[in-house]
């Protein structure tokens, strides 16, 4: 959709699969409503591709994302808040329905809702740098973009209570341990592009779509 570097969100296309970027680095990408906004156009346009067989989502500057904006969600309403939380919700589960397969490229922080975007995506690489929490009991707050389902299908119940109970982070190789990152890579965005450029000379659209239903049913 664009290149422009001052935007909150970049995707940009590569022949079979597409990647969205977080773009607010001096801000860890830090989630705001208006990324969000950007973020659900980018799933819209990409929806409309179909010979876009895989969607890999990245960040910008060294870190996927610290989550979703604080000053600005402590600064809704109740209303606003349960309408904020049932956006998040519906637009992390488009995510999968974008396309056949997606990825989370995770370079350092990946925390909160930003961990619960990388939820979202059928498989995640990190770096060795990577790291991940959900420090919202810290700070008296539970995430509403449905990481509390997808976390322990993913890592199990007892690993999931205490990642949400304590907000302590984990580092990459105890990510990896428990089977909340696939793959450490030095260059996890590089792996993914790889394994994507891969998929788009083997598979077709459907093809990849046939195999993730085998996985949902």
């Amino acid at each position: 959709m664009t290149d422009g570097t001052s935007q909150p969100l970049i995707l940009t296309e590569h022949g079979t699969y597409a990647i969205i970027t977080l773009n607010r680095p001096a801000q860890l990408n830090c989630l705001t409503q208006t990324m969000m906004e950007a973020l659900a156009d980018a799933l819209a346009y990409v929806r409309e591709k179909p010979e876009l067989r895989s969607l890999i989502v990245t960040g910008a500057g060294g870190a996927f994302s610290s989550g979703a904006d604080l000053g600005e969600v402590a600064a809704l309403k109740p209303a606003q808040a349960a309408e904020f939380s049932r956006r998040g919700q519906t637009l992390l589960s488009a995510i999968s329905e974008s396309v056949p397969v997606s990825i989370a490229a995770i370079d350092g922080v990946c925390m909160g809702g930003g961990l619960d975007l990388a939820l979202s995506c059928d498989l995640r690489y990190g770096t060795p740098r990577s790291s991940f929490a959900h420090p919202g009991a810290k700070r008296g707050l539970i995430t509403g973009w449905g990481g509390t389902q997808r976390l322990p299908r993913l890592i199990g119940l007892d690993a999931a209570r205490r990642m949400f109970l304590t907000g302590e982070r984990i580092d990459a190789h105890e990510a990896q341990q428990l089977g909340l990152l696939n793959r450490i890579c030095d260059d996890a965005l590089g792996y993914a592009c790889q394994l994507a450029e891969r998929w788009g000379q083997q598979f077709t659209g459907q093809q990849m779509r046939d195999f993730k239903v085998q996985f949902q049913t």
